[in-house]
């Protein structure tokens, strides 16, 4: 399934930090995602990375000088800036940002960042004490401004040794960002949709829980998906493995109380929630304030109370909401018997049994059943097409509102 970045063209910026390196793995990120990339260095980016490896990553023409008789911009110097879906400058000196702060148009790189009408990513790069400087702190909120997306830097070792803040984001975590300026005019665009993920965790005492399989990355896949179609995603996530999604509003939480708490006032001015965690049925009906010893007895008797279900209670003027029912047995019964108590317009019901999808697994087969009943049975695919197809299937019911 093609994704936001399939066919787009990405001019690629880069400065003249040590962390260029980072962008040739950033490169071949945006390439094996199915992007044209063209790549502009830096005259002193050229001194740190070479513009082989950038023509072996994306199999195109490396652009350093503005002149050059075989650089494209030699003779059109908006060339790339006109072509572009979006330009990104990965990793951005302070001297980079003080020139496209100031217009200053004497490289391709800054020329084509000022001629540019596509969006604007930067990611700066550079030691700590230039990056907190006043100066470089007033080009980057100008540039902010003018409309142009600032990622980072994170705080970690620099290449000084020192640690600070001054790292240019990972390539990973820019993807992320990437594909949320790409989609940001999708079909979801001017949306709000909540998604919940993962299993839940009930405390027992301070060290033991009461929990269940779910890795979350159904709910991660939705969230992302949301995102790349321009929605503005707000993901309540029970403990998990997971990195948080780049461009998402994360909340994280532990027990099925603490989801509650989230969801409910996300939901009052959503478009869609889509209830994907796996939310505890039961809870121990005490917690023990310290940890339980074993002791003589051999053994541990757990009083169990049982969970408020209280997606019922999640409301909103335009809300659509979809159930998960992850099933061992009488998959579309089952699942049927959740749309009316759940007030849901779908319900996305999964066999939790099999080896080869669902908890875990990067794969997952469902079963798409709506209020009257219809149910629509997907085969076995990646989660993130599961997730654009329960989102196709909400759109309708979204324009219905």
């Amino acid at each position: 399934m093609p994704t936001v970045l399939h066919a787009k063209h990405i001019v690629l910026g880069v400065s003249g930090s040590i962390a260029a390196y980072k962008s040739a793995d950033l490169a071949s990120r945006l390439v094996k995602a199915g992007a044209l990339v063209d790549t502009i260095l830096s005259t002193s980016a050229a001194r740190l990375v070479t513009t082989l490896t950038f023509g072996a990553i994306t199999h195109r023409p490396v652009v350093t000088d503005l002149f050059h008789p075989s650089s494209e911009l030699s003779m059109d110097h908006i060339a790339l800036a006109t072509a572009a879906d979006l330009v990104v400058v990965a990793p951005a000196t302070a001297n980079t940002v003080a020139k496209m702060a100031n217009g200053i148009a004497d490289s391709a790189l800054t020329a084509t960042v000022l001629a540019t009408a596509a969006p604007v990513l930067v990611a700066p790069a550079g030691d700590a004490g230039m990056f907190v400087n006043p100066a470089t702190q007033a080009n980057l909120q100008t540039l902010r401004d003018r409309g142009i997306v600032v990622v980072g830097p994170v705080e970690g070792r620099l290449a000084s040794g020192v640690v600070g803040i001054g790292r240019m984001e990972e390539p990973e975590r820019l993807i992320g960002h990437i594909r949320k300026l790409l989609g940001a005019r999708g079909d979801y665009a001017g949306r709000k949709v909540v998604v919940s993920a993962g299993g839940t965790q009930e405390p027992l005492d301070p060290v033991r829980i009461l929990t269940n399989r779910s890795s979350g990355k159904m709910g991660y896949a939705i969230a992302e998906a949301a995102r790349d179609r321009g929605a503005e995603v707000t993901l309540v996530a029970a403990p998990t493995a997971l990195p948080d999604p780049a461009g998402v509003v994360v909340r994280h939480i532990q027990s099925a109380n603490e989801m509650r708490d989230e969801v409910l006032p996300a939901c009052r001015d959503a478009d869609l929630l889509v209830m994907a965690a796996a939310v505890a049925d039961f809870r121990p009906a005490t917690v023990a304030q310290n940890k339980v010893k074993k002791g003589d007895s051999g053994g541990l008797d757990l009083h169990l109370v049982a969970n408020e279900d209280w997606m019922p209670a999640a409301t909103g003027p335009r809300l659509v909401k979809v159930a998960f029912a992850a099933e061992t047995t009488n998959l579309a019964a089952n699942a049927r018997a959740k749309l009316a108590p759940k007030g849901a317009s779908l319900v996305v019901a999964n066999d939790v049994t099999r080896t080869d999808a669902g908890f875990g697994s990067d794969m997952n087969e469902v079963t798409i059943i709506d209020r009257e009943g219809n149910a629509e049975d997907l085969p076995l695919m990646t989660k993130a097409e599961v997730a654009h197809r329960v989102l196709d299937r909400c759109l309708p019911l979204l324009h219905n509102r």
